[in-house]
């Protein structure tokens, strides 16, 4: 699976989701819709967010791959705006990296 990754990994996600398998994209600054493009949005399989404050890329992103599931991975509130367009919310504190990975990947 293609992941494109935006936002800070405190928690260790891109080393769980590549351990499952996944080709993991970051984005390195602020997730702009060329920085997705670069990033290859457009193929991705999976969106993952971890900063709140970059909400706007969600839309980005999925006007840009209309089949992307779209993840935040974040104690912080998620603005109201983009929820839509969110298929999964998660609490680092509720559910660890490696099971999310796991979920993620499909191998649960």
């Amino acid at each position: 699976m293609q992941v494109v990754f935006a936002g800070h990994d405190d928690e260790g996600l891109i080393v769980n989701l590549e351990g499952e398998g996944n080709e993991v994209a970051t984005v390195e600054e602020i997730a702009t819709r060329p920085a997705l493009e670069e990033a290859g949005i457009v193929d991705a399989d999976l969106f993952v967010l971890t900063d709140v404050e970059q909400a706007t890329a969600v839309p980005i992103a999925k006007d840009l791959n209309d089949d992307l599931r779209v993840v935040i991975y974040s104690r912080d509130s998620f603005p109201e705006f983009a929820s839509a367009q969110v298929d999964l919310a998660v609490d680092p504190d509720l559910l660890g990296p490696d099971a999310v990975a796991e979920e993620l990947s499909g191998t649960a």
